[in-house]
């Protein structure tokens, strides 16, 4: 894959302003929405669930990449899809049968995407990559936006694109959490496609020039 892609987080936007923010994404070079749906129990915090979901999806335009940080997804795989999301990612952790996950999530015709805790190791994936359209490395710890990234990502990803390509798989590598405009060159280097962008992009004075600011950067 050539194009490298931008997704901002809307963990990070105004929820009192969530249609505006949506619409910004939209008329942005962003290439996808980034999700994040936190249950309070895999994660130490709950974000927003499906009726707020329902709510983006009539305004996004562009592809919704839902990220669920909670126990046992499974449950819904079906709703989630009903929501319009196009790619949906599950926690490896929270995964008992993961092969099985990963084929329901493809079944119901969504991309089927893998998240890895920081402490999680990529070879614990080399029995499914070939199964996976996408893997989120966690650059922080999961549950809370604005928190500092962990240098160890660089490492973890150059192990997953070895894995990728001694696979012969079509797998997406996707980075979330403390990127910007300092780090995401060296990780689309090292081997990254998407890279969430949530506080960076939506604290900054204007959202839609950091975005093309970051698509500059990788491009």
């Amino acid at each position: 894959m050539s194009q490298k892609l931008i997704a901002p987080s809307l963990l990070a936007a105004d929820f009192a302003n969530l249609q505006r923010d949506v619409e910004m994404v939209n008329a942005s070079e962003a290439d996808w929405h980034h999700i994040d749906i936190m249950d309070g129990v895999f994660v130490p915090n709950i974000s927003f669930g499906m009726p707020v979901l329902k709510s983006i999806q009539k305004h996004a335009t562009k592809p919704l990449d839902v990220h669920l940080m909670i126990v046992d997804p499974d449950r819904y795989i079906n709703a989630f899809k009903e929501l319009g999301a196009a790619i949906l990612t599950v926690h490896y952790e929270a995964c008992s049968h993961l092969h099985r996950t990963l084929q329901a999530i493809k079944a119901v015709g969504m991309k089927a995407g893998v998240a890895l805790n920081p402490h999680t190791s990529i070879h614990l994936l080399e029995d499914t990559i070939q199964d996976i359209d996408l893997v989120c490395i966690m650059s922080v710890n999961p549950g809370f936006g604005g928190q500092s990234f962990i240098e160890n990502t660089y490492q973890k990803v150059s192990v997953l694109k070895e894995l990728i390509t001694k696979k012969n798989a079509n797998t997406l590598i996707e980075i979330d959490g403390g990127v910007n405009s300092g780090n995401a060159k060296k990780l689309v280097d090292t081997g990254a496609d998407v890279l969430v962008a949530g506080s960076f992009v939506f604290k900054s004075e204007n959202p839609t020039n950091t975005i093309q600011d970051l698509k500059q950067v990788i491009a």
